[in-house]
């Protein structure tokens, strides 16, 4: 099998799904589920969301220069595909879904509460690139739900189950495949039960070797 060649598009998938909050300086507030998301910095700590200028949350992220990226999970699903479709200009989304406004800790728009991980940014820069708009931002604060965090205080978001989203479609996240480093970790692993095996086979051809070393350690003892 061969490779086709298609014209250029946006392929790098699966993406987050993520619902981002907003509000204007009046206190009008809503939800869009934003796919072009993502990290772009460690020090200073950044994110950006990327935003289509005909959305109804454009305008508030102009005027205000905050939002909230709210991380999804399988039971926001429904949510996150209704607020990627169905427009704050026709809908309360909150009311709509139920979801809940809690004050956020840094900045002035609410975050959802029944996401597990709610990162709050400032705009630092706008780059207006085409169909989209992208907001670069500072993350201000992180909110984390505590039912999430091990006794040793380590969160866990895969116990909240969450969901990308990949040409059209929602997928959760499931079987864990490795952590960060296993690549070398099991290289390691390798190399050491190699030395291993080398040694004992090395003891089964020269016996008087292991003698040796055994009445070294006696000595030593």
């Amino acid at each position: 099998m061969g490779k086709q060649v298609w014209k250029p598009g946006n392929m790098v998938y699966p993406v987050p799904a993520v619902l981002v909050t907003t509000a204007d300086r009046k206190g009008n507030v809503n939800i869009i589920t934003v796919a072009w998301t993502g990290t772009v910095c460690t020090n200073p700590p950044m994110a950006y969301i990327s935003v289509r200028p005909e959305r109804f949350s454009y305008s508030m992220l102009e005027e205000t220069g905050e939002f909230v990226i709210n991380l999804t999970t399988k039971e926001l699903v429904f949510a996150t595909d209704f607020c990627g479709v169905k427009s704050g200009r026709e809908v309360d989304k909150f009311r709509e879904l139920g979801l809940t406004q809690k004050k956020a800790a840094k900045v002035n728009v609410p975050i959802i509460k029944e996401s597990p991980v709610n990162i709050e940014c400032r705009v630092t820069e706008k780059r207006e690139l085409g169909s989209h708009t992208m907001f670069l931002a500072e993350v201000a604060a992180v909110q984390a739900e505590e039912r999430y965090l091990d006794k040793a205080g380590k969160f866990d978001l895969s116990l909240a189950k969450p969901i990308v989203y990949s040409h059209g479609e929602y997928f959760c996240l499931g079987e864990k495949l490795g952590k960060f480093g296993y690549s070398v970790q099991k290289q390691i692993e390798v190399e050491e039960k190699k030395i291993e095996r080398e040694t004992a086979l090395k003891m089964q051809l020269f016996p008087e070797e292991k003698k040796n070393q055994t009445g070294q350690k006696r000595r030593k003892v």
